[in-house]
């Protein structure tokens, strides 16, 4: 009887591991989709998208958007950003689908690696804090410098929900084994 336990245990908690995709995510994590449902389209508002939004360290942004749009540059400087200067950046992402993990506190610059796209709006600065998160305000000048892109509320999602499921899984399966 110990030994079919066992394998239900075994079981139980590679269900658990799937269901988390490999992997303990902490209660705080956000996940931010950039342009909610639109993506990073020069389309949408990111001015809105960002408005009243708040990143902290362990958060994670995903960037949705198709090749005809370009890739997505990451810039060093507060200088490059608003200059669009695309010449020496940090990082491109080019998969279509990115996901940035937020590790550290400070200022981000994500922007098109299309020029044109970028003057016109196509660019994210991403304040990042850490432990409780603050809401990073949209002034009227930054609205200047932001133009638009991507709009609509993030699909951000709590993982809390799925790490509190599998804990209380697991512990079911500890007093299931406790009492045989």
């Amino acid at each position: 009887m110990t030994t079919v336990m066992r394998m239900l245990q075994v079981v139980v908690m590679v269900i658990a591991a799937v269901s988390l995709n490999g992997k303990w995510v902490a209660a705080h994590e956000v996940h931010h989709v950039v342009g909610g449902d639109h993506g990073w389209d020069g389309q949408t508002d990111l001015v809105s998208w960002l408005s009243g939004r708040s990143f902290i360290v362990g958060d994670k942004i995903w960037f949705a958007y198709s090749a005809a749009q370009g890739s997505i540059a990451e810039l060093k400087s507060k200088e490059e950003f608003e200059a669009c200067d695309l010449s020496n950046p940090i990082r491109m992402y080019t998969d279509g689908l990115d996901s940035i993990s937020l590790d550290g506190e400070g200022i981000r610059y994500f922007a098109s690696s299309n020029p044109e796209n970028c003057k016109n709006g196509l660019k994210l600065p991403v304040e990042v804090g850490h432990g409780s998160p603050t809401v990073t305000a949209v002034t009227q000048s930054s609205v200047q410098a932001l133009a638009t892109a991507p709009t609509s509320p993030s699909c951000a999602a709590h993982f809390s929900g799925g790490f509190a499921l599998s804990f209380i899984v697991l512990w079911l399966c500890y007093v299931v084994v406790q009492t045989v």
